[in-house]
């Protein structure tokens, strides 16, 4: 009988349950050799260096350390690193692909709930939910509860500013398709042509801020895209805009942010932020038209389980020869979240 492929789990133990659960590791376990009741934090130390040394497969998570040069000498025979979670950005050294090791994420797995976030946030956002359920909270005995529908609240009818045809922009977009709204879409990769198929408006960023009565943001923090959202365009935005942002902290301008909300005239929900997290105290979240989230838009829970069946997938597929959904290529580094 031939010999099995031998992988090694890399991957913090508190996610591990969660993303490879019983049923999960009997699939596994049919295609490679792997220790389920061993998983690395560290490449230090003689059994991570033992383990390395018949690796063919890495298969990671949250909590993977860093996948370096020095992690490659120790481990001859690795042949693919396959991450059951989103981004590979800072667990994997160019270093990895320069080699010819395949490199396969469950970013597509991972976008399905943040978009599903995002959509939620959108539709709480454009009934003001979160202020007029503070002030609902707040009103003394006998005085009138806002209760009543808003003035130009509702997601009905309104134009909703993406910014980035990401994975999760993408996956927000085709989720818009079964709301009557107008879509803008800011993406400078994108051609006309390509965002009328996603049902989008191709706009520049100006526009955008200035048409949007809802702005969701959905890309990569680069150099370039830092403080995309910055004074001058959160001031572009109309009266009683929403933004919501699932992606990095750095494309808002926090401070600037924290003004044009401290004014009443714009909202937002954010998931994450710049600095992440916020120091105690941070005027944006005693804001009654700001919502903050602790970074869950992604797979949380019972959802973290479909970021092990990718990678259980991409394993079987990587094993057959056949091509990975999942693959990312070097060129991609820079530009993926």
């Amino acid at each position: 009988m031939p010999r099995r492929p031998v992988a090694v789990f890399a991957l913090a133990p508190w996610a591990f349950g969660g993303v490879f659960p019983a049923d999960l590791l009997t699939r596994l376990r049919q295609l490679v050799d792997i220790d389920p009741a061993t998983t690395f934090t560290s490449f230090d130390g003689p059994a991570a260096a033992a383990a390395l040394a018949e690796a063919e497969i890495l298969l990671t998570g949250w909590g993977c350390p860093h996948i370096d040069a020095g992690v490659l000498a120790a481990a001859p025979r690795l042949r693919a690193v396959v991450h059951a979670a989103g981004t590979v950005k800072a667990r994997v050294d160019p270093v990895v692909f320069e080699q010819g090791i395949v490199v396969s994420s469950a970013a597509e797995a991972n976008a399905v709930p943040v978009a599903d976030y995002t959509m939620a946030m959108l539709v709480l956002g454009a009934k003001q939910a979160f202020s007029r359920a503070r002030r609902y909270a707040a009103a003394v005995e006998g005085a009138p509860r806002d209760w009543l529908p808003g003035d130009g609240t509702g997601l009905h009818d309104c134009t909703v500013g993406v910014i980035g045809a990401s994975r999760i922009g993408r996956h927000v977009l085709r989720r818009l398709r079964a709301y009557e709204v107008e879509v803008l879409l800011h993406d400078p990769y994108v051609s006309a042509v390509e965002a009328a198929r996603l049902g989008a408006e191709p706009v520049g960023m100006d526009d955008l801020c200035r048409r949007a009565d809802l702005v969701t943001v959905h890309a990569p923090a680069l150099p370039e895209t830092r403080h995309l959202l910055d004074a001058r365009r959160l001031d572009l935005l109309p009266e009683g805009a929403v933004v919501i942002n699932t992606a990095r902290g750095s494309l808002i301008d926090t401070d600037a942010l924290a003004r044009s909300c401290a004014t009443g005239r714009i909202s937002a929900v954010l998931d994450v932020t710049d600095p992440e997290p916020l120091p105690p105290g941070h005027p944006l979240f005693a804001l009654p038209n700001v919502l903050i989230t602790p970074h869950l838009a992604g797979a949380q829970g019972r959802e973290t389980r479909r970021l092990g069946e990718f990678a259980v997938a991409e394993v079987s597929r990587f094993l057959g020869g056949r091509p990975l959904l999942g693959q990312v290529e070097l060129e991609q580094l820079p530009y993926i979240a």
